[in-house]
């Protein structure tokens, strides 16, 4: 059980309820100190079965196959897959540019949602949760912990988060992809304005880390559908020059700028088996995540 006891604006009770009874599964085997729910590298003595091997002296008899035995007049050894616990590392960005909503909520704001409802479930199951907070270079960082008091420290550095700066999202990736010891499940929460090539980058680093990737692409209407009807200024909220354009003019040029770049993002995570997420922020948050949840529940079953 959690002991954090403060009312929190971005952590709604129902929502922890409703989603209370969904695991929180990692799509690659963890490694961890206690035994948990996710799959480890090692073999085990779990209830799900992994391969055989032959019988070496000195194995232990009660896991000998004696079908296998009566088919091959050989002796084989069953092995299961060790379940253990899993880290997850939540990578929220912090930047100029989440401050943007045209919603009742932010970009920021709709991430705080989803950091801390994910925080809560993965600790409510024994794992570790860590949190890095992004503008550009690590604002705050919350080492991973699964003591039910570490979300109190977790929760008040969400609280606390401002947005501000241009992003270093890309430098941050890499250097936790190194800093991060063991493998883990990297959640990124950004609207991802940085460039595709040096993404595909940081996931392959990731990749080759062993860590599970996934990221929440959180976009705001109106940079989807970019419906604006009259001249208007708009803002570089990370610190460049604001253009005065008639979006009316450019609006065919911002589409077709847009759908490239979202067909380019969408070939990377592909490529590097990023479980992204692309979120348009009027979307209730909690539906995104219970379909997270469920997704990797159904490849976990399919295995």
């Amino acid at each position: 059980m959690s002991t954090d006891r403060k009312q929190r604006s971005f952590l709604d009770p129902r929502v922890i309820a409703q989603l209370g009874a969904l695991p929180l599964l990692s799509r690659k085997p963890m490694l961890g100190s206690v035994s948990g729910r996710h799959a480890s590298p090692h073999r085990g003595a779990s209830v799900e079965f992994a391969e055989y091997r032959k019988y070496v002296p000195g194995d232990d008899l009660r896991r000998l196959d004696w079908r296998a035995y009566g088919r091959s007049d050989r002796f084989y050894i069953k092995e299961f897959e060790a379940d253990t616990n899993l880290r997850m590392v939540l990578v929220l960005d912090t930047s100029g540019s989440m401050d943007f909503g045209s919603v009742s909520t932010t970009k920021l704001e709709y991430g705080r949602r989803i950091s801390a409802a994910l925080s809560y479930l993965a600790v409510q199951q024994g794992d570790a949760v860590g949190l890095s907070c992004v503008a550009d270079g690590i604002v705050h960082n919350i080492p991973a912990k699964r003591n039910p008091a570490h979300l109190t420290t977790l929760y008040d550095t969400l609280e606390q988060a401002e947005p501000q700066g241009e992003t270093g999202l890309v430098e941050v990736l890499h250097e936790l992809a190194e800093t991060v010891r063991q493998r883990a499940l990297v959640v990124i929460l950004s609207d991802l304005f940085v460039d595709t090539e040096q993404l595909r980058e940081c996931f392959e680093h990731l990749r080759f880390r062993k860590h599970d990737v996934a990221a929440f692409h959180l976009l705001d209407p109106e940079e989807l559908g970019f419906a604006f009807q009259r001249p208007t200024r708009f803002l570089d909220m990370e610190g460049g020059t604001a253009v005065f354009a008639d979006p009316i003019e450019i609006a065919d040029r911002y589409h077709r700028a847009l759908n490239e770049y979202l067909e380019s993002l969408q070939k990377v995570v592909l490529e590097t088996a990023v479980d992204y997420r692309r979120i348009s922020i009027d979307s209730a948050y909690e539906k995104e995540l219970t379909n997270f949840l469920v997704d990797r529940a159904h490849r976990r079953s399919a295995r």
